[in-house]
């Protein structure tokens, strides 16, 4: 459907606005090539429009033109998703939020920033006062804040501290509505839930209040396993351990780590599954005598390195969660994977059974975390892909173990990354965005809502209303 450009540029004038194709296409990807199912389905999705506001005034601006027009608006952080969330299924304006990148304020146990604030740069702010950001992706030096809390789940400090749709995890959120006359609305505690987590479609964050911890110069550390089951036990049991303060608890199969994390491979002898660890130095002694009781071979502890030895290394967090799958695909283009959850209280049995069956083609990586207050494990193994049938089979073979799949291979909220619908999101996007035309084709309950996901289809966006 071709939308009047030209009369938005009317109305928008003064704010900045880019058009030009190669511009426009690079501001409509994120990382969905991960996947060859969302490659193949979204490789020609772009915008047909830019606009870069400077403030909560040219956004209102933007939205309000955008809904006289019928103009759909795709929200845009730093463009570190995975599931093709910020991709503009229907055209229309790409709204690129990067210059909201104000850390505004810092008070104790909290910081409040715009939505495009870098990660990174709001925890250097947060260094003066000692404190640092509860939770981060692995993308930490590029994602933003607001993108993070639109379309991340948890990450690097979820051993401790849970996910982001833990109550108390963000503080508070203000975004504006997509209607005739914008509204701005502030949002926190159980509310917050309508907006987390929902892809951008149905508000605009414009800032975010997130709780901080103390800062640490956390030590990193990579442990060896000759036995995965012994590896995952270890992992689990260091979560456990509520006095040995943590920032990230990662399992990763052999051969793996020597095939792709090439800039530690002099610290990864051939055969070793790994754990990887970021412990405060407090607890680096008992960390030390906790991981002997294991039986665990220290392979890699970054407080014990020469300076010199140092240099040149990724951070350690750059190696988990789905860095794991970026340095696979650096090496070999064909891999891709999966997201999954290993349900309390049988997770390490879980992991046994699924690995003994598939772990050649599928072979594990872990990252513990705290799920509604238990330690358990997510999955983000890697799969040696072949086909998107056998993709398909391989989710399958894994719900048939009762492990959920959080499917990296589909957009939309229901049928990746949130499993179902979630009601409280259905009914403010009916509220904040009346006609639909916030990041269109990502939640099927409003489009779709007798879509049914029973039959086996999968949704696929043909323009407003359509489904294949």
């Amino acid at each position: 459907m071709a939308h009047d450009i030209p009369a938005l540029k009317a109305r928008l004038a003064g704010i900045r606005l880019e058009d030009n194709p190669a511009l426009v296409r690079q501001k409509s990807r994120d990382f969905y090539w991960y996947s060859p199912t969302l490659k193949r389905q979204l490789d020609d999705v772009t915008g047909e429009i830019v606009a870069f506001p400077a403030s909560e005034d040219e956004v209102l601006r933007i939205l309000e033109a955008c809904f006289a027009l019928a103009i759909p608006v795709t929200p845009r952080g730093a463009g570190t998703g995975n599931y093709g969330q910020a991709m503009p299924l229907a055209g229309g304006l790409v709204l690129d939020l990067s210059g909201l990148n104000e850390v505004r304020e810092i008070a104790p146990g909290r910081v409040r920033a715009q939505a495009g604030a870098i990660m990174a740069d709001i925890d250097a702010a947060c260094r003066a006062s000692g404190q640092e950001l509860r939770l981060h992706p692995s993308t930490y030096r590029t994602a933003s804040i607001g993108g993070f809390v639109a379309g991340g789940s948890g990450g690097v400090g979820s051993i401790t501290w849970g996910g982001l749709r833990d109550l108390g995890n963000i503080l508070r959120l203000r975004l504006a509505t997509m209607e005739a006359r914008p509204r701005i609305l502030e949002l926190e505690g159980e509310a917050l839930q309508k907006v987390s987590h929902a892809y951008g479609t149905n508000g605009v964050i414009l800032e975010v209040e997130m709780p901080l911890a103390p800062a640490c110069d956390w030590i990193e550390a990579i442990v060896g396993f000759e036995d995965f089951a012994t590896a995952a036990a270890y992992a689990n049991a260091l979560g456990e351990q509520d006095a040995i303060l943590k920032k990230l608890v990662s399992v990763i199969a052999a051969p793996l780590p020597q095939d792709y994390f090439l800039r530690h491979r002099p610290y990864l002898p051939d055969g070793l599954h790994v754990v990887l660890a970021m412990i405060a130095p407090v607890a680096g002694a008992a960390f030390a005598d906790f991981t002997a009781r294991w039986r665990g071979r220290m392979l890699f502890r970054s407080d014990q390195l020469d300076p010199d030895a140092r240099k040149g290394l990724p951070p350690l967090y750059e190696l988990s969660w789905n860095h794991t799958t970026l340095r696979a695909l650096r090496v070999d283009p064909s891999i891709t994977y999966l997201q999954t959850l290993y349900p309390f209280p049988d997770q390490l049995g879980l992991v046994a059974r699924i690995h003994a069956e598939l772990g050649e083609e599928v072979p594990a990586h872990l990252e513990f975390v705290r799920f509604d207050g238990k330690v358990t494990c997510f999955g983000l193994p890697l799969v040696r892909f072949t086909s998107e049938e056998r993709l398909e089979e391989i989710v399958t073979r894994h719900e048939a173990f009762g492990i959920p799949v959080f499917n990296p291979h589909r957009y939309t909220l229901e049928e990746g990354g949130m499993k179902q619908t979630d009601a409280a999101q259905l009914a403010f996007k009916r509220e904040a965005d009346p006609a639909g035309l916030l990041n269109p084709g990502k939640m099927i309950a409003f489009e779709h809502p007798d879509f049914d996901f029973g039959a086996g289809r999968t949704y696929l966006f043909r323009g407003l209303g359509g489904v294949a």
